[in-house]
């Protein structure tokens, strides 16, 4: 079974691909660390809509055999404004039929609201494309920062090894496809 761990931010700087790595981490050899920097999407440029599945771009179609290969995701969000990133948004609207019925976990980070917000936010999307909840994990990431490092604690990754055996529970009927 396969966890995709999306990194939501692409701005230069950000923690999230320091909670990305840790998240995948704690998966182990299961989890695909998926970097939206990495994957150059540009501001969504398909012609059709995500439900055809007829990508005109190599970009969108190595995003979608990406997505398609995980049975299961974990999106790592900042909060920016009160919400999650137009960089993730942006990548969630170049696909649809990809995301169907895959459960997912949010790691949302932020500070006086440890990513809630984002959290808040982003779920009604995810729920919309057809993916199925099953748990959140917020993160207020000042109180796991040591000399600009991402340092987690027991507790942070007690939390996280729960989201993530919900997860697997979820992901088992959908790998028996």
């Amino acid at each position: 079974m396969t966890v995709g761990i999306v990194i939501g931010s692409t701005r230069p700087g950000r923690v999230g691909g320091q909670i990305g790595a840790w998240m995948a981490g704690r998966v182990g050899s299961d989890g695909d660390l998926i970097d939206l920097v990495e994957q150059g999407l540009p501001l969504l440029d398909e012609p059709e809509h995500a439900s055809t599945g007829r990508y005109a771009h190599a970009h969108t179609r190595r995003w979608s055999e990406r997505v398609a290969g995980c049975d299961a995701l974990v999106f790592v969000t900042p909060e920016y404004n009160s919400s999650f990133p137009a960089s993730l948004k942006n990548a969630l609207d170049f696909l649809y039929h990809e995301w169907r019925g895959k459960p997912v976990g949010v790691v949302a980070y932020g500070g006086i609201s440890s990513g809630g917000r984002a959290a808040q936010s982003l779920l009604p999307v995810l729920v919309h494309l057809g993916m199925v909840p099953v748990g959140t994990l917020l993160v207020r990431f000042r109180n796991h920062l040591t000399d600009g490092r991402f340092v987690s604690s027991d507790a942070l990754n007690a939390d996280a090894d729960d989201l993530l055996d919900t997860i697997r529970k979820a992901s088992k009927p959908v790998a028996r496809r």
